[in-house]
């Protein structure tokens, strides 16, 4: 779409609606990485905005800087997708059917920001990804955010971002009433098959209330 703050790849919903579903990216990835989705999860009225992270990594994008100097790309970050929402919002999609996915990196920003961000969208997916600092996000989260649909994946097989860190912060969400369901996967740090389905059915029964 012309004029976002981030560049990126949009994909037209087969039947026209408001509805929107943006993709954040893992380090290293860009937009062209998550092009496939829309055919796994086959939703007819969904558009699609991917999204590339603001900074460059090697022959792709990163969202942050590595450990422990995360904070002021995810600070940056944060902002940029502000305005981007906020520009989608203003009157071409209705951010109450929308979506957040996000893998790795942009799983934990859909954490950080989505969480923070002054619209409540229709659900909040997170995949293979952890959260920076849980305690700070509970003190700042949008209460009504926090009570949408939210969903966190992860691989019991991750090498790269532990699968317990991910489990223990949701469980401290959980039982700070955030309303985040978590579901383990025998993966790596990757997405696959059944997980997409699953995320899929999970989307369809928002959708379909």
């Amino acid at each position: 779409m012309q004029n976002l703050p981030l560049d990126n790849i949009f994909i037209p919903s087969k039947v026209p609606s408001k509805k929107v579903m943006i993709i954040l990216h893992g380090r290293g990835d860009s937009s062209e990485g998550f092009t496939m989705l829309p055919d796994f999860l086959q939703i007819e009225t969904m558009n699609y905005l991917l999204l590339d992270a603001p900074f460059e990594y090697f022959t792709g994008f990163s969202w942050y800087q590595l450990p422990p100097n995360q904070l002021p790309g995810i600070r940056q970050s944060s902002q940029l997708l502000t305005e981007t929402l906020d520009m989608l919002f203003e009157e071409e999609f209705n951010a109450d059917e929308s979506f957040l996915f996000g893998f790795s990196q942009g799983s934990l920003l859909t954490f950080e920001f989505g969480t923070r961000y002054h619209k409540v969208l229709a659900g909040y997916i997170a995949v293979s990804g952890y959260i920076y600092d849980a305690s700070k996000l509970l003190s700042e989260m949008n209460e009504e955010a926090a009570a949408s649909n939210w969903l966190c994946t992860h691989g019991t097989d991750d090498n790269v971002l532990p699968f317990e860190t991910s489990k223990e912060q949701v469980q401290l969400l959980q039982q700070n009433g955030f309303n985040v369901a978590f579901k383990a996967y025998a993966k790596d740090h990757s997405i696959d098959r059944e997980e997409l389905a699953d995320i899929a059915a999970w989307m369809r029964k928002i959708i379909e209330k």
